[in-house]
């Protein structure tokens, strides 16, 4: 099944912009960058949209809610029943504490493990799509609360490997855009954190 559908997650806002949280649309817009798409708001979805026409694919939609993170699935789910796509061919892009920073890692169910953008995209629009996980964790100082951390900026040397990984995000995505899921999990899931 081809992925027609890539959703990042993130909250619309300066203030947001380079924070933890907002990983998935960091990584979406550097895609939409190397591929020369722009976005568009396409207010009748609450999202910014482009459309990436893929050799040999057809029509794949890039997309970023502009709702906030925790009404991620509203745009999702409107787009995806809009364009008819069944959900295994939705990849959502998301951050998570529970994997390291620098690492991604790709799944296809599972619970929201406390990712309120995972947990609307699920209630808005069921499980079963593809997860690109991209590793914030871990959480420092960890009795630091878990809203403060997601929300806050990285620190320069984290935004710096960041940047230096931003490369190896899109060759991951790539691989998974084209050999597929299964391909994806067996490289990008054993990788071990630097």
């Amino acid at each position: 099944m081809s992925i027609s559908l890539v959703a990042g997650l993130g909250n619309p806002g300066r203030e947001y912009a380079s924070t933890r949280h907002n990983l998935g649309w960091i990584v979406l817009d550097a895609l939409a960058a190397k591929l020369g798409l722009a976005w568009k708001p396409q207010p009748q979805f609450q999202a910014a949209v482009t459309r990436w026409n893929r050799p040999g694919h057809g029509a794949c939609w890039l997309v970023k809610p502009l709702t906030f993170m925790n009404d991620s699935g509203v745009a999702v789910g409107a787009l995806a029943r809009f364009h008819k796509l069944p959900i295994e061919s939705v990849l959502v892009l998301y951050d998570d504490l529970n994997i390291d920073l620098g690492l991604v890692k790709v799944s296809v169910t599972g619970s929201a493990g406390g990712h309120n953008g995972l947990a609307s995209v699920i209630e808005h629009f069921g499980d079963g799509f593809v997860r690109y996980r991209l590793g914030i964790g871990p959480k420092e100082p960890p009795q630091m609360d878990l809203k403060d951390f997601v929300l806050g900026k990285f620190t320069p040397d984290q935004q710096s490997l960041v940047t230096q990984n931003l490369p190896s995000y899109l060759s991951g995505l790539d691989l998974l855009l084209s050999r597929g899921v299964d391909a994806a999990m067996n490289q990008l899931n054993r990788r071990e954190s630097k």
